[in-house]
């Protein structure tokens, strides 16, 4: 730079001070103590009820009172890299000194981290055995539990069923509606605004109503072939006809995904319509919606705890008249617990190939 004299200067680089670590790692020490603290109140209340278990809830409250206090270690890391800090800011040593600041910034924060974690868990345990436990033994009685157990598991197959016969024909539905919407021409202008029309009302009804018009009045109206059906198939049309609207707009998202010069090079190669959309564009469509059609599928399979409107015996319904017998809704969990194991690898699955997928498009951008 140039002075008033008109004289080059060497300017130094400016050196900035560290951020202090010590008051952010005590705030984490605070924070641990607080959270752990609240840990113990909520294991206290599981001792009190659960105490008669003996060694198996003497094990869980010790290691859930460790397992509490495990965000000190990250915490007293931060301590120490304050110290540390400190001490080489005492030498001018700026550089080390403000990686070691980074460090213990890290770790304070991965503490209060973990410590918010612990306080939650915490709240939701004690939320469980408050008022000595009533939601507990309300939602989470052990002894109806493995008493219903079975017999729900049973009455789960049929939502098995129910959710895979629906996926099969929905398949075939949604896309057979996808490619109606996207007919070409004035021939096609009334088959567009059916498909309009079904997907339309089909997603501005709610499942449950239509599982009951399906399920009554079918079998009322003496529709033939209908009126003959087991509930269990008059499930799965019902349910058909519900997400097969919502799995025809992803069809004709991905449809529309493709880019208008793979219809105009498989069009000037001589392909019919059809078979341009059997050959070319159908199958790159498919893989793109392969992850949200497997999100509707998992709502397709939650929503069979609906089919009970029908006279259907599934796992919730089987639930229900189990709960009453006991007075209890215990069994009602175990319908909650089995659809959590079952969808819950599904997210995770559909997470794994949404990334897959993302990661493919930037590789093929790059």
């Amino acid at each position: 730079m140039t002075t008033r004299e008109g004289v080059l200067e060497t300017v130094q680089p400016r050196r900035s001070t560290p951020s202090a670590v010590l008051p952010l790692a005590a705030t984490a020490i605070i924070v641990v103590i607080v959270a752990a603290g609240s840990a113990y109140f909520a294991l206290s209340g599981v001792q009190s009820l659960y105490g008669s278990y003996g060694l198996a809830t003497a094990l869980v409250v010790t290691l859930g009172s460790v397992a509490a206090w495990a965000p000190v270690i990250p915490a007293i890391r931060a301590l120490a890299r304050a110290r540390r800090r400190s001490s080489l800011m005492r030498q001018d040593r700026i550089v080390e000194a403000r990686h070691t600041a980074a460090l213990g910034r890290e770790s304070a924060l991965t503490s209060m981290g973990y410590s918010a974690a612990v306080f939650l868990l915490a709240c939701l345990v004690g939320f469980a055995v408050t008022n000595d436990g009533a939601i507990a033994r309300t939602f989470l009685r052990g002894s109806f539990i493995a008493e219903t157990w079975g017999d729900i598991a049973k009455a789960f197959w049929v939502n098995v069923q129910v959710s895979i016969g629906a996926e099969t024909l929905v398949l075939v539905l949604g896309l057979a509606i996808a490619i109606m919407r996207m007919l070409p021409g004035r021939a096609g202008r009334p088959l567009r605004a059916i498909a309009i029309l079904y997907t339309d009302t089909f997603r501005a009804i709610p499942g449950i109503i239509v599982l009951y018009l399906v399920g009554f009045g079918l079998s009322l109206a003496k529709v033939p072939v209908f009126k003959d059906l087991p509930p269990i198939w008059l499930a799965i049309f019902a349910l058909t006809l519900t997400y097969g609207a919502y799995v025809a707009e992803v069809y004709r998202a991905g449809l529309e995904s493709i880019h208008p010069s793979q219809w105009a090079a498989a069009r000037s190669l001589g392909l019919s319509y059809t078979m341009t959309l059997r050959k070319v564009i159908v199958p790159q469509a498919v893989r793109r919606v392969i992850p949200p059609l497997l999100n509707d599928f998992i709502g397709l399979q939650k929503d069979t705890a609906l089919i009970g409107v029908m006279g259907v015996i599934d796992a919730f319904t089987q639930s229900r008249l189990a709960a009453s017998s006991v007075f209890n809704l215990s069994p009602v969990a175990v319908v909650a617990i089995i659809f959590v194991l079952v969808t819950i690898p599904q997210s995770r699955f559909v997470d794994r190939m949404v990334e897959k997928d993302q990661a493919r498009r930037r590789a093929g951008s790059d």
